[in-house]
């Protein structure tokens, strides 16, 4: 028994042990798996745990990528998003590629706004895996304050282009991308012309719009200035980038003198025209200064210009006939006694000593051209004068010793088949300009081919001038043909300056027809005006005329191919002859609608741009003088029946080649 009991206690120990064993071999309990981020987007933007996550945008879903499936109702507890307050934000959830995507709509946030993604700890994966807290802090994008449209009188318009005729009670309404107050922009902005406040009014249209108006009916043709700072960002809080809106008024309309008739109107403009070759005649000279700033400086070519215009003062009764004579007197003994290059006078004289006025460094001598508009004026004068009168007489004597004494075949440099513009007794023929057309200089040829003691073949005329032919265009602008010379025509005073004494009515050569040259011309000119492709202020079928003459940055020969915005009076007001409907309607439109800003005590101010703001104050001897010599060429034909009176003239123009019938 004894043995019995110990063998089966040595079994039992047995079994113990071999219990006890097995539970040693199973080892320590493992750690439950982790889940974590892979990366957190909000749109396109990654979101970083660690990162200074800034302009997240407003309406963008979030989405989360884990490396693990999670538990669908797990992360639909443990995933919020808070706002600055610690509010939550519902989340709408969609769960993709084995909910190891989890991708969350929202409501839109809140502009300029901090925001925390929080992941609790209590997220559990799809397998128990568990997640370390984690959160995401962002700030929401603020969007500029953007103007998304801008109408002007009903219209839309872009600030960027050039705002013309706006009516001067004029409405606009600005509209924004987002909210913005009246109030507000009234703070930051600003309504000038010309640098002057001008009093106006915003007020609040709808929440993203606001109207303007200004206080008072504003001036015409002006042009103002709106301005919205940048600065406003520190008020409404958004970024913006400012404006600067600048627009042009449209012309009053009232009339700025009492009407009169046309003829009366033509008549005033030539009377106060012609008041500068007298008032600014220089006190020993006579001859009229370069302009009425000029001081000692007087003009050959201009002066020219200016012995017809005395003609004409005559015959229109703004001066006596004894007036007259006495200062083509005066004029004509000054230039006898004045310093001349074989035969020619300079551009520029001095008035009272007869020295040459240097026109620019090595323009100090003669200049052939502004010689022969001199000698057109005196030739016309010539023909004018009653030679049974012995004063008058007398001066027919010294204008045909002066007009003899000039030596056009000299200067053909030796005898070239051209003629040379300038030689300086200093720098000899070194300016080295032939005179080609197609320009202003076609009476230069016609005087030279016309002397009696100095002439000039007609070779240097065909191939000086003419250039075999070369000269001619023949190709339209606008429907219009345009005979002779460069694309589009030129300055209009290549149809004025020849023409003030050459009568181009029936006139012809090899080359043209000049009626239909003259004509062509100026309709072109006044065609590309009217079609403004520049898009500049105050252009139209009222305000047209491109030629030479003053501008905003000096002075320049003005056409389409150097349109700088600038019309010079002149321009249309001297083509009268050859389109007389059309410049009357800019005489009337300058006069009436304009004379405020344009005209003075010597009629029309040289030139004037209105997108510039700017009228010349000056007046000049050769805009001057065509405006009142082709005014009365058109009503009388008063100078062209007196130069083309003139035998020589008759017989230069035959010996040219000329018909005029």
């Amino acid at each position: 028994m004894r043995l019995m009991r110990a063998f089966l206690l040595v079994i039992w120990s047995c079994l113990l042990l071999t219990v006890s064993c097995s539970d040693d071999d199973s080892g320590p309990e493992k750690a439950p798996e982790k889940l974590s981020v892979t990366y957190v987007y909000i749109g396109e933007t990654e979101i970083l745990a660690a990162g200074d996550n800034k302009n997240v945008k407003t309406e963008e879903r979030i989405e989360i990528r884990f490396d693990k499936s999670v538990d669908i109702v797990s992360a639909e507890k443990n995933i919020r998003l808070l706002d600055d307050s610690g509010q939550a934000i519902h989340l709408e959830f969609t769960f993709f590629n084995e909910n190891k995507l989890v991708k969350m709509d929202h409501e839109e946030l809140s502009e300029n706004s901090t925001y925390t993604l929080s992941i609790s700890g209590g997220l559990k994966g799809g397998n128990d895996e568990v997640f370390k807290e984690q959160s995401y802090t962002f700030t929401t994008f603020t969007p500029p304050l953007l103007l998304e449209s801008i109408v002007v009188d009903g219209f839309q318009v872009n600030p960027a282009a050039r705002i013309k005729d706006v009516k001067r009670n004029v409405s606009i309404e600005f509209g924004f991308n987002s909210s913005i107050e009246a109030e507000d922009l009234t703070v930051y902005s600003s309504f000038t012309q010309n640098g002057a406040p001008v009093g106006y009014t915003l007020k609040q249209v709808n929440e993203k719009s606001v109207s303007f108006s200004a206080n008072q009916a504003l001036e015409g043709y002006k042009k103002f200035r709106f301005r919205i700072s940048s600065n406003i960002e520190n008020r409404i809080g958004k970024p913006f980038d400012g404006l600067e809106l600048n627009f042009y008024t449209e012309l009053d309309s009232s009339y700025k003198f009492p009407e009169i008739s046309d003829d009366e109107l033509l008549t005033k403009i030539q009377e106060q025209t012609f008041k500068y070759f007298w008032d600014f005649g220089h006190p020993v000279s006579g001859l009229a200064r370069e302009r009425n700033t000029s001081g000692e400086n007087v003009t050959s070519g201009g002066s020219g210009f200016g012995v017809m215009a005395i003609i004409v003062g005559i015959e229109r009764g703004f001066i006596t006939r004894q007036q007259g004579v006495e200062r083509l007197n005066t004029m004509v003994d000054f230039l006898g006694n004045a310093e001349r290059f074989h035969g020619a006078w300079s551009h520029w004289l001095n008035g009272t000593t007869g020295k040459a006025n240097p026109f620019s460094l090595k323009d100090d001598g003669g200049d052939l051209v502004e010689t022969s508009y001199m000698v057109a004026g005196l030739l016309a004068a010539r023909q004018y004068l009653n030679s049974g009168n012995a004063i008058e007489n007398s001066l027919i004597t010294k204008i045909n010793e002066l007009w003899e004494a000039i030596e056009w075949d000299w200067y053909t440099r030796g005898g070239q088949n051209v003629l040379y513009w300038h030689w300086s007794p200093n720098y000899g023929w070194d300016m080295n300009m032939k005179i080609q057309g197609y320009n202003e200089a076609l009476i230069t040829y016609v005087m030279a081919a016309s002397s009696q003691t100095h002439s000039i073949s007609a070779d240097v005329y065909h191939q000086g001038w003419a250039k075999n032919g070369s000269i001619q265009n023949g190709n339209e602008y606008y429907g219009i043909s345009l005979p002779l010379g460069k694309n589009l025509g030129g300055p209009l005073f290549f149809a004025h300056y020849s023409f003030l004494g050459i009568d181009p009515r029936k006139l012809s050569d090899n080359y043209a027809n000049y009626w239909d040259q003259n004509k062509n011309h100026t309709l072109i000119n006044r065609a590309y005006c009217i079609e403004n492709s520049k898009g500049y202020v105050s252009y139209s079928a009222d305000c047209w005329g491109l030629t030479a003459s003053d501008n905003h940055e000096g002075y320049s020969a003005h056409s389409p191919n150097n349109d700088l915005g600038v019309i010079s009076p002149t321009a249309a007001i001297s083509s009268i002859p050859y389109t007389p409907v059309e410049s009357m309607q800019v005489i009337r439109f300058f006069y009436y609608l304009m004379g405020d800003q344009l005209w003075g005590e010597y009629g029309y101010y040289d030139a004037f741009n209105v997108t510039q703001q700017w009228t010349a104050s000056s007046y000049l001897a050769i805009d001057q003088g065509p405006v009142i010599i082709m005014i009365e060429n058109y009503r009388s034909g008063l100078i062209w029946n007196l130069f083309m009176s003139c035998p020589e003239v008759q017989s230069g123009l035959s010996k040219l080649g000329f018909t005029y019938e």
